[in-house]
């Protein structure tokens, strides 16, 4: 019975993982779109600040899905849901915030609440990465070498 179950959660995931991958397609496919419209847009393809940090946003956005992507792919491969990964998403998605902040409709505390967020954030991820041994900074590099 257990293993009809796990058997089933597997391919929920995979329909998740499938249906993910469509949305990404698709949300890069609606960013070169809009660039190529703010670029086309007036006399010189020059992006104004709000165009800019709304191609920003969009882009972080894409990297959101893309890190969802990679949990339920090493979840699938590892049966382990690795901590680094949700902590990475958290950390893109208040950046993300973060960025397209607009400074007239926050107050004080509420920015020191996004700082205080960020880094909390930031540590749990270190600790993280050390708790593993690896080098916090050197994610990539050792991905890589996999």
């Amino acid at each position: 019975m257990l293993s009809l179950i796990s058997k089933f959660e597997k391919v929920l995931y995979g329909v998740l993982l499938l249906l993910l991958a469509l949305v990404l397609i698709a949300s890069v496919m609606d960013l070169a779109y809009i660039i190529f419209l703010y670029l086309l847009d007036g006399p010189l393809p020059l992006l104004e600040h709000k165009e800019i940090l709304d191609i920003f946003s969009l882009f972080l956005l894409v990297l959101i899905g893309i890190e969802f992507f990679e949990t339920i792919l090493a979840y699938l491969r590892d049966n382990v849901i690795h901590v680094e990964v949700i902590i990475m998403v958290a950390v893109i998605a208040v950046a993300r915030k973060i960025i397209i902040l607009d400074t007239n409709d926050i107050t004080e505390l509420q920015l020191l609440g996004l700082a205080l967020l960020m880094a909390s954030l930031g540590a749990a991820y270190f600790l993280v990465r050390r708790s593993n041994g690896l080098h916090p900074l050197k994610r990539r590099e050792i991905k890589n070498k996999e």
